[in-house]
């Protein structure tokens, strides 16, 4: 380290602080009394190059901080390198504590916070830094360390004066906008002297020394640093009050604003507003803008509001007087700002303002956006309410860098701007330009932005195109007359979860120029398409596709893509870490990725189009559909609105680069919440509903898509969902070309985040579906049949996998602990069976009849829905391991590959058998693995390869990306060979499933539709204290006379490794017999299921399901 010397012009006030300005002054807040923790780990890309078993590791100690008591802070120097960036989405880090993650922070010393990038060029010793009193983490690479250092440092604790390396006095920047701040009230009266060591990248600058004088003991002293203007200001009375760069206030309608501050007649509040985004923070309030006085109302918003908003709960409520509301739309395009003063006019606090609901509540617009052509002409139109001004910058071709510009027209009632163009517009490209204030920049910025409601792109999404999709051209021959594949109701549904890309890349059946492509569904006599006609054909009836909507994670230039030698990869050892080695050096490079990272959400991927330029996207996703549908198949769409890839004025962002700070869901502070992984989307707010329902509305009647899937739908308004569905049941044959009421809408009811317990609003979980005909994910009957739950040790056993009668090394419970839990899942499961209806009564393990609101799941809830289409049922998904990869982690050492692969059929014949909606994950009929690799996301093709030739499931092709803290459990699985499934032991499988699915298809008991039916006909067996454990008896009697062919089925889950002997005197004289598929079943064991009518005995075949049918 080199010190240096330097001028710099330093500003110090004295006492008052006159002419003072801050545009954030608020300084970190000291939580004085918190107890430090344990352990303060950086954890990051970093790690695995510092020595850590992999990245991201809590629990590392060789990148664990040491706490400097002189400084009371935590800090550590270590060396980055520039190839620390495995999963290619940029080197970073964060600061987690006590060797968790339920504590931890990043950037903006936010708790759960985004991760804080660190990019070096070369091999960089580079110093961390962590305050727990402020949460502040931080590198010497990225930020200055600025700390005060003078004759006053011993009187904040440090152990001696004028000590650059005791950070007391560090100035800190958590917003990270240049301006570092430190208060104090430590100081006895006196005259001190200061000066700032700043220390980045090894090197420390002093600056010249300077004095302040503190009037009073424990006067608060206030320092601040201005990066930019290289000034240090001094304040002697106190830090300003207030923060312009926090979004604290809530406009949550036209005359009504909330703010979490105590309301009183002893205090003055006013509105202040700035067109030209002028607003400055000082001493006296805030300058350079108009102040609109407000009136605290004691009554409080007003239950309306409330309703809308019930997490502001407890905040006071300001009016503006009637006069000044002609001047909100004016307001509405400038910077904000609320301040409150004393009476004496003393400033109290400060803070900017969130806009949302004011904006829903003068600009709410139900007409038509993006292109709409209209005899041959295009009018575009974009909601940009608190935009100065809106224009369109017209290419005639993607590749040109300049084009014609034209403003557009603003309608003040609306807030759409607009502008009808010529018919020779038609297949050009097109920006948007946006002049709009960014509370996050503070300025009034100019942003050139795609449409959010693009149709069409060109490739990499630089540009929007005017299409017009009524177009002949971007049809595929047919397509207005296509027929869709009869389904009477949601329950006869059957749902096929698959990966554009993985479908057909690894296919050779494909055509080259087809695979990885739409177009590789077009290929009727592949081995892929076969393999999903035989589907079709035994009972399947819906193909789920992964995110094929505009995807941000892939480059679309499919001439970048890199990939790994496969011939190499396949001399490694099935166990070596070498392929995943290779494949995490192409990440982000080779043209995967599962998608969930939207960019436009209603316009078709380009990476799976034959040409990314253009229009060629939207006629071969048609081409898809149409392809599916003539074989039997519906298809669904996995669609992501409840959040973007990025927000703000980031490369990627779009919705908040037209209307700032309105369409993603805010916190306290007006940060956007990221609860979901990334960028929370706000559909509480109606012109992202709107933006959500017009884009379903879009898939359904442009690309006749079949059903859709909500990823993270709790994070939606359960008002939300009713719209969308809403919206597709008015959709009709003879007005819209499709029956909406056949669409099927489902999604992921977790309740978690900022919105968890119904916080910003009822939300579409799990305990709020029952009644609305929408789907959710059972979790319930997965984690039982599994064992365990995703976030468990993955060799945790369940129903199908060897609880209590088969435990593995791994068991930590005594056999009691073990049967107990086995019996509560097997009531998981009866009540998923029964389509997890609430009001469903069983005699559960302890022998009470109880419905299924009264079986606890996690102490809530197991039953929730109120009819069976409500029941999404399944074992496995692209999320978590395959179903066989958990198997061969559950499964005892000792169980053959055999018994397996019978765990793995059982379990998924219980989705099969149930009511509701059974779902399966591409593959689990072919035994799919990916070589235990649980988020297989963005790990290539290597580790999510599908062989529709059954050659191999993927077991074993290296240790994989995901899980290296979990290496040492997997290595020795993926290294036996004994647990390589054979080609026939693949084909096997296949048939089993498809035999399950001609079992499903044979009655009309197995896909009950309604609440009252399923009450009626589905009872169980073998229930209570005395059950015989790991068998589950499903009886359907038909009752309501809907089934021309059998009067009553028996279903036996046999989870025991020996044949069961199950009797009932009410069976003597019983007219059952296997059912006719399993009588002819490949699986010999299947077949041996047997009926004594005389002793009204069933024998069942151990890990084994049978189905026994009365004929009418």
């Amino acid at each position: 380290m080199r010190n240096t010397k330097c001028n710099l012009h330093v500003l110090i006030v004295l006492f008052t602080m006159l002419a003072l300005v801050f545009p954030n002054a608020t300084p970190s807040v000291f939580a004085q009394n918190t107890p430090q923790p344990e352990t303060v780990t950086i954890a990051g890309t970093m790690q695995s190059e510092l020595g850590c078993d992999g990245d991201w590791m809590t629990n590392c100690e060789i990148t664990n901080l040491i706490f400097d008591a002189n400084s009371d802070i935590w800090k550590g120097t270590f060396e980055v390198t520039p190839g620390n960036d495995q999963d290619k989405k940029g080197p970073r880090y964060k600061v987690a504590l006590d060797g968790s993650w339920s504590e931890n922070y990043g950037m903006n010393a936010k708790r759960d916070g985004a991760d804080i990038p660190l990019v070096v060029t070369e091999p960089t010793m580079v110093t961390f830094y962590y305050d727990h009193k402020t949460h502040v983490i931080t590198d010497d690479y990225n930020t200055p360390i600025i700390v005060a250092v003078g004759d006053f440092q011993t009187q904040l604790g440090c152990s001696q004066n004028d000590d650059p390396n005791c950070l007391r006095a560090w100035l800190q920047d958590p917003e990270g906008d240049g301006s570092f701040t430190f208060a104090t009230s430590a100081l006895k009266a006196g005259t001190y002297s200061i000066a700032l060591a700043i220390s980045q990248k090894s090197v420390t600058t002093i600056l010249d020394e300077t004095s302040f004088t503190v009037a009073s003991d424990n006067d608060e002293v206030f320092f601040s640093y201005d990066l930019a203007n290289e000034e240090l200001y001094i304040s002697t009375t106190g830090a300003p009050k207030g923060n312009l760069n926090a979004q604290k206030a809530i406009w949550v309608n036209q005359d009504t604003i909330l703010w979490d501050v105590i309301g009183s007649s002893r205090y003055q509040y006013a509105l202040v507003y700035s067109p030209e985004a002028a607003l400055e923070l000082t001493a006296d309030g805030i300058s350079g803008g108009t102040e609109i006085p407000l009136s605290y109302t004691e009554s409080g918003p007003g239950d309306e509001v409330l309703t809308q908003n019930p997490h502001l709960k407890g905040y006071s409520a300001f009016k503006l007087a009637e006069a000044n509301l002609d001047e909100v739309p004016q307001m509405l395009r400038g910077q904000l700002a609320v301040v409150a003063r004393y009476t004496s006019g003393k400033m109290v606090d400060a803070t900017g303002v969130q806009i949302a609901g004011v904006l829903d509540d003068l600009y709410t617009y139900s007409g038509k956006l993006g292109v709409e052509f209209v005899d041959g002409t295009p009018t575009l139109r974009v909601w940009a309410p608190t935009a100065i001004s809106v224009g369109v910058w017209l290419y005639d071709n993607a590749m040109l860098t300049t084009g014609q510009f034209y403003p557009m027209e603003r309608n003040d009632a609306t807030g759409v701007f607009s502008i009808t163009g010529e018919p020779t517009w038609k297949n050009k490209f097109y920006l948007y330009e946006v002049k709009v204030f960014v509370p996050k920049t503070g300025k009034i910025e100019t942003n050139l932005v795609t449409d959010p409601y693009s149709f069409s792109l060109s490739m990499n999404s630089t540009r929007s195109q005017i299409v017009d999709l009524s177009d002949p051209a971007l049809k595929p021959a047919g397509w207005d007359a296509l027929e869709k594949p009869t389904l009477v109701n949601p329950e006869d549904s059957v749902i096929y979860e698959l990966h554009v890309r993985d479908f057909s890349i690894s296919d050779e059946s494909v055509p080259p120029k087809y695979r990885g492509k739409f177009m590789a569904f077009t290929v009727d006599d592949s081995n892929g398409m076969q393999h999903l006609k035989a589907l079709a054909e035994a009972g399947l009836t819906h193909i789920h596709l992964l995110p094929a909507f505009d995807i941000a994670s892939v480059n679309e230039n499919y001439s970048t893509w890199k990939s790994v030698d496969e011939d190499l990869l396949k001399t490694y050892g099935p166990a070596s870490e070498l392929q995943a080695q290779a494949v995490a050096l192409i990440k982000g490079q080779d043209g995967f990725n599962w998608g969930y990272d939207p960019y436009h959400y209603t316009t078709p991927e380009g990476s799976y189009a034959t040409n990314p330029f253009g229009y060629v996207r939207i006629l071969e996703f048609r081409e898809m559909v149409q392809a599916l549908n003539q074989n039997g198949l519906r298809v669904v769409m996995d669609v992501v609105y409840n959040h973007t890839s990025q927000s703000g004025q980031d490369e990627k962002s779009v919705l908040d680069k037209i209307v700032p700070g309105y369409y993603h869901r805010l916190d306290a502070e007006g940060n956007v919440e990221t609860s979901t992984c990334c960028q929370n989307t706000a559909t509480e707010h109606r012109m992202m509903e709107k933006l959500m329902v017009d884009s379903v509305v879009t898939w359904a009647t442009e690309y006749k898509v079949d059903g859709f899937r909500f990823d993270l739908m709790g994070h939606h308004m359960l008002s939300n969902m009713q719209a969308v569905r809403d919206a597709l049941d008015a959709l009709t044959l003879e007005k819209d070309g499709v029956d909406g009421k056949s669409i099927y809408v489902y999604g992921e009811g977790w309740d978690f985040g900022e919105v968890a317990k119904n916080a910003r609003g009822v939300n579409a979980t799990q305990l709020n579906i029952g009644g609305t005909g929408i789907g959710v994910f059972n979790d319930r009957l997965r984690d039982g049949v599994r064992g365990g739950n995703p976030f468990d040790d993955p060799r945790l056993q369940g129903f199908s996998t060897g609880l209590y009668l088969f435990p593995n090394d791994a068991e930590t419970q005594d056999p009691q602990e073990q049967l107990a839990k086995l019996l509560d899942y097997a009531d998981w499961i009866r009540i998923g069976l029964a389509g997890n209806l609430k009001n469903y009564t069983l005699t559960q393990k302890d022998g009470k009849t109880v419905d299924g609101r009264q079986i606890l799941y996690n102490n809530t809830p197991a039953g929730y829905t109120l009819d069976p289409q409500e029941n999404i049922v399944y074992v496995s998904a692209h999320d978590n391991e395959t179903i066989f990869d958990a198997v061969q982690l559950k499964a005892p050492a000792e169980a053959s590959l055999a018994d397996r692969i019978r765990m793995n059929n059982l379990a998924l014949s219980v989705p099969m058998f149930s009511q509701g909606v059974p779902f399966f994950h591409a593959g689990d009929d072919i035994l799919r693995s990916k070589s235990l690799d649980r988020n297989s996301y963005d790990s290539g093709d290597w580790f999510n390869r599908l062989d529709w030739t059954y050659q191999t499931n993927n077991w074993g092709v290296g240790l994989p990306i995901e899980g290296m803290d979990r290496w040492d459990i997997y290595a020795p699985l993926l290294a036996d060979p004994a647990l390589k499934p054979s080609p026939q032991q693949i084909t096997n499988a296949a048939s089993v499933f498809k035999e399950f699915l001609q079992i499903r298809k044979s009655s009309p008991l197995f896909r009950l539709t309604t609440e009252e039916q399923v009450m009626d006909t589905v009872s169980f067996l073998n229930t209570g204290p005395e059950q015989i454990p790991g068998l589950i008896v499903m009886r359907l009697v038909d009752t309501n006379q809907i089934d021309p062919n059998y009067s009553e089925i028996l279903v036996f889950f046999n989870a025991s490794q020996d044949t069961i002997t199950f009797s009932d005197s009410t069976w003597i004289g019983a007219g059952f017999a296997l059912h006719p598929v399993l009588v002819n079943s490949v699986d010999a064991i299947a077949t041996r299921a047997a009926f004594n009518s005389t002793a009204g005995t069933f024998s069942i075949p151990p890990l084994t399901t049978s189905v026994f049918v009365w004929e009418d």
